[in-house]
């Protein structure tokens, strides 16, 4: 069996002794490559490059944004692997494996692996000899593909204002998170809601003020705490949407307080949410901040989004 294994050796959480003890344990099961990332956005050229010339696995060892990379990476080769009669992506692409080296990996955690990495290798190397996978849905935002959660509006606003703090030295954590969410809060233009909604044959829903999508629950982590503002999503359904109207203090506190209690599912006026749905589109009267997978990608004003089911074989 031939396995890519992508490291990106800014995002992992290992050091350099690890990464050697994880890939002679890989090399015990599969024909390793190894290819260390350079910048952002070498991953997906890696492994489509990868998928395109026969590789039976990719591998990564990074955080959620190198598992996203990887993904588009697969989806991206899809028009050169060979034709195959009504089977769907997942027949045709190489499987992922994911050892979690961020500091959150959601994805890794979404599909039952340990937060820890050498759990996580453990669990890797034993689906790799069985033969052992699981086939799961993606969501897709116009052309790039996501594994768990977009956004559109505030949550991605948050992870900008992350982001920036991270590139000054902050080190990722919950309590950045808080701030950083308080901070943007109280930043945004809370009055003229910018977001509308629009489905096939559907009345478009409008004045919304943020937008989140769920392609599997949880949406995020705090600690070792699972938040879910979509509770019923799956890898095995369509997306689902959780958007609020406004962001009144008092109505959006009440609405944050549901989405962390684990006995209480957001509900209320002001919330709208969608399940299982297969083809959206958010259209935005201003530029809004845009998240995949906990990466902010910029400003939006128009983002379509689809479902493509039996999309990629995971091994865990």
């Amino acid at each position: 069996m031939r396995a890519l294994l992508v490291v990106n050796p800014k995002a992992t959480t290992t050091s350099e002794r690890s990464r050697d003890v994880l890939i002679r344990a890989l090399r015990s099961a599969v024909d390793l490559r190894v290819e260390f990332t350079r910048r952002r956005g070498h991953a997906v050229r890696l492994v489509r490059e990868a998928a395109t010339h026969g590789v039976d696995v990719v591998v990564t060892l990074g955080g959620d944004g190198t598992v996203n990379e990887a993904v588009n990476g697969l989806m991206g080769a899809l028009p050169e692997m060979p034709a195959m009669a009504d089977a769907p992506p997942a027949e045709r692409l190489p499987a992922l494996a994911v050892v979690p080296g961020g500091s959150t990996n959601v994805f890794a955690r979404a599909i039952g692996l340990p937060k820890d990495w050498i759990e996580g290798t453990g669990v890797i190397l034993e689906g790799l000899r069985a033969g052992r996978s699981r086939t799961i849905g993606l969501g897709r935002a116009d052309d790039r593909y996501f594994t768990f959660c977009a956004g559109l509006g505030l949550d991605a606003a948050v992870i900008r204002r992350v982001e920036r703090a991270r590139s000054r030295g902050r080190v990722s954590s919950s309590s950045l998170y808080l701030r950083a969410t308080l901070g943007e809060f109280l930043a945004t233009d809370r009055r003229h809601p910018a977001i509308s909604l629009e489905r096939p044959a559907e009345t478009v829903i409008d004045e919304l003020a943020t937008v989140i999508i769920q392609n599997t629950t949880p949406w995020t982590y705090l600690g070792d705490r699972p938040v879910s503002p979509n509770p019923d999503a799956s890898f095995d359904l369509g997306l689902d949407v959780l958007a609020v109207r406004q962001l009144a203090v008092a109505k959006t506190t009440r609405t944050v307080t549901q989405i962390l209690s684990p006995r209480t599912n957001p509900h209320g006026r002001q919330v709208f949410q969608l399940h299982d749905v297969h083809e959206f589109t958010l259209l935005a009267s201003r530029p809004e901040a845009f998240q995949l997978d906990g990466d902010y990608l910029g400003e939006r004003e128009k983002v379509r989004f689809t479902s493509v089911a039996q999309a990629l074989r995971v091994i865990c």
